[in-house]
């Protein structure tokens, strides 16, 4: 053999037994897939087709059963009550003025839509559904203060541009997005959009580089610019779903009016009959039935009776499954799409909704980024751009103007009680740390502790000065903050009083409580100094003269009623070998 082809057949030999992706050999068993490779615009290229997947599944969202419920479950679990903004710029009474602007525009449409209808709450939920169900939403930052929400439809490219503009979107060499292209009206998605001069380009920054349009979307890829619908892939068996349940439905209205079949050789009209002409040109005869109907054969006629076990019992197996595939790309666990846990047990059902507040979190970290934190920093450069005293706090030292955060919404526990006892026990034993178990709920510990001395603090400023209040009008001097406030606390560490117990009195309390069991032992006295002590410990006043009396009397000690004889009594014999020896018995009155 030729050397050089000697060299060829080795190298073949190695290539075929080199290990591979089974994944990147050929199977008879694979489904077959189409336009693959490119970056992730490449795989909704034709804005016809991008533009007529968007419309479907609209229309699943306005007819079908389950799809617009399930997409509201997953939104209202990830909005809830709506985002909290908290400004931190490090002046606390800055924090509350910024507050009170935000919460006044936020909560007042004409303020805050351009339409004049909706609150940012409504934007925040309309923004997260249309992110489920279009694949993108817009915001227009306008100029005069309000937000105006443009939905995915009318962001298009015209025919006849040569720029690098993807379904609307100008993007640079880099992809970095200059300028949305909307249509200046709602034009019909089958329409074609020929001009240039059929859309108006808005920037998505300024000139100082600020966000004047957000893209509130969901990528998938780094180099996508549009959103997709999340039911982009059970797209069929959303469709399938709404058919079989319909059928299902039809079968069930015809075994309700047919009873069974007659077997006969010449034809036998049952009701009123009509002629359809179907799409292939054929005829179609329709004949009427009616619920309840009899039909008395001739002798010699077969009747078959017809099983009316409609729907069968696999059509629920299958129904669950689809609708578990649904829900799936949706977020959803199938006690969420249908609102019933009766399919399984409570650690079931709780298991599959902590796994469903996993999406729900990172749901909400996007929709920080994407449309809250840039809404706000907008309307923040809008309010120093009116107010001079603004401007002026923001050249402060020490003040972040711009500084804030968002506070997601929570979910609460499933177990409250026993929950929150568990939480305790894990930080008690040290199974984890207090900051630990707040990022597990979503929270900051930095952020709980300065938030709790703050209001802690507030709070025992307010009470000092209103027990002073009542020490002067009344002249009770023994009026204390302590008697108008109650403060729970909890040591959250690795021991100490639960939570709402005083750890000191905690402390006696544990004291007294060894003290009474080893003097109902035999093993200790009480006596007058103890009764000083705790007297003094707990804040009581100082003995009385009777009591001081009793003491003398009991000769400055005491024993518990247990181990001190009745009146008139022998005392117990050493190591209990006799039994007592009764006292004399007395005389009734009556015997006297």
């Amino acid at each position: 053999m030729n050397p050089k082809n000697q060299i060829q057949a080795v190298h073949q030999a190695f290539t075929d037994i080199r290990a591979d992706y089974a994944a990147a050999q050929p199977s008879r068993f694979r489904r077959t897939r189409r336009n693959l490779g490119g970056n992730a615009d490449a795989h909704y290229y034709s804005e016809a087709k991008f533009l007529e997947m968007r419309e479907y599944v609209r229309d699943m969202d306005r007819n079908d059963a389950i799809i617009g419920q399930a997409i509201d479950r997953a939104v209202a679990n990830q909005i809830q009550g709506g985002f909290t903004l908290e400004p931190q710029t490090g002046d606390a009474k800055l924090d509350a003025d910024l507050w009170a602007r935000w919460d006044d525009w936020a909560n007042d449409p004409e303020q805050c839509d351009l339409a004049g209808e909706h609150t940012f709450y409504n934007m925040e939920w309309h923004a997260t559904r249309a992110e489920l169900l279009d694949g993108d939403i817009f915001a227009n930052l306008t100029d005069g203060g309000q937000v105006e929400m443009i939905e995915a439809h009318r962001c298009r490219t015209p025919d006849n541009t040569k720029r690098n503009v993807v379904h609307g979107v100008l993007l640079s060499d880099t992809r970095r997005r200059e300028e949305f292209w909307f249509t200046s009206k709602d034009i019909d998605p089958s329409v074609r959009l020929s001009r240039v001069g059929d859309i108006v380009p808005y920037p998505v920054r300024d000139a100082e580089g600020n966000r004047t349009v957000c893209q509130v979307y969901n990528p998938t890829r780094i180099s996508q610019t549009r959103g997709v619908t999340a039911l982009h892939a059970v797209f069929d068996i959303c469709g399938q779903f709404e058919d079989l349940n319909f059928a299902k439905l039809v079968q069930a209205q015809m075994v309700s009016c047919i009873g069974g079949f007659i077997e006969r050789t010449a034809d036998f009209q049952l009701g009123e009959r009509e002629e359809e002409t179907q799409s292939d040109g054929t005829t179609a005869t329709i004949e009427g039935l009616s619920p309840g109907q009899i039909l008395r054969g001739r002798p010699g006629e077969k009747f078959t009776t017809v099983s009316a076990n409609v729907p069968n019992s696999e059509y629920f197996p299958h129904v669950k499954l689809l609708l578990q595939m649904i829900g799936l790309n949706l977020g959803l666990p199938l006690v969420l799409v249908l609102m019933d846990a009766s399919e399984t047990n409570f650690s079931g059902w709780r298991a599959a909704v902590d796994q469903a507040r996993l999406g729900f979190k990172c749901g909400q970290q996007q929709r920080k980024i994407r449309f809250h934190r840039p809404v706000y920093l907008w309307k923040l450069r809008e309010w120093m751009r009116r107010d001079p005293a603004l401007r002026a706090a923001a050249t402060r030292d020490g003040i972040n103007l711009f500084a804030h955060k968002w506070n997601s919404p929570k979910w609460p526990y499933i177990q409250p009680e026993i929950e929150a006892e568990a939480d305790q026990k894990r930080k008690q034993y040290l199974l984890v740390s207090p900051s630990g178990l707040q990022a597990e709920r979503g929270g900051d510990f930095d952020d709980v502790v300065a938030e709790t001395v703050r209001d802690n603090g507030g709070a025992i400023v307010a009470a000092i000065a209103k027990a002073q209040e009542i020490q002067q009008a009344t002249g009770e001097k023994s009026v204390t903050w302590r008697d108008i406030l109650f403060l729970s606390k909890d040591t959250g560490g690795t021991g100490g009083a639960p939570a709402g117990i005083d750890p000191a009195i905690e402390a006696i309390k544990q004291r007294l409580d060894t003290a009474g069991v080893a003097t109902r032992a035999g093993v200790f006295t009480p006596q007058k100094s103890d009764e000083e002590i705790v007297r003094a410990q707990l804040g009581f006043p100082a003995m009385s003269p009777e009591v001081a009396k009793a003491w003398e009397k009991d000769e400055g000690t005491r024993r518990p009623i247990t181990l001190t004889p009745p009146p008139g009594s022998a005392p117990a014999p050493v190591g209990g070998a006799k039994p007592p020896v009764p006292a004399k018995e007395q005389p009734e009155p009556d015997d006297e």
